[in-house]
């Protein structure tokens, strides 16, 4: 499966162009997550919001590895695509996804409960 469609990649650089102008202000946008990345076998996610759009291959989101403190941050894209869980399955975009909450909530959440939930 393809990690992302041309529309999702779409969006998530249009939003990168929108926070471009204002990455590290008090103005930032909290976007909704665009994204929902997994591993089927090694309890990884992340939610992408946007990818940068002067280097394609970094995405920005709320990442939790499985270990128990979810952070927000960036994330390569050809790393996730080459990255294999416990059995060897790839990373996998969540077809079912469908955000309720801004970034920033379901970092507030997952870090209450040391997991994703969404």
């Amino acid at each position: 499966m393809q990690l992302l469609t041309q529309d999702l990649r779409d969006q998530l650089l249009a939003n990168g162009r929108q926070q471009l102008p204002v990455r590290g202000t008090r103005n930032e946008i909290d976007f909704v997550p665009v994204v929902k990345l997994f591993t089927p076998d090694a309890g990884a996610t992340w939610l992408l919001t946007e990818i940068d759009p002067e280097d394609p291959d970094i995405a920005f989101g709320l990442c939790d590895l499985g270990l128990g403190c979810p952070e927000i941050g960036s994330v390569s894209l050809s790393e996730l695509s080459s990255l294999r869980g416990r059995l060897g399955l790839p990373v996998e975009r969540d077809l079912h996804f469908q955000p309720c909450k801004t970034l920033s909530e379901y970092a507030s959440v997952a870090r209450q409960r040391g997991v994703i939930q969404t």
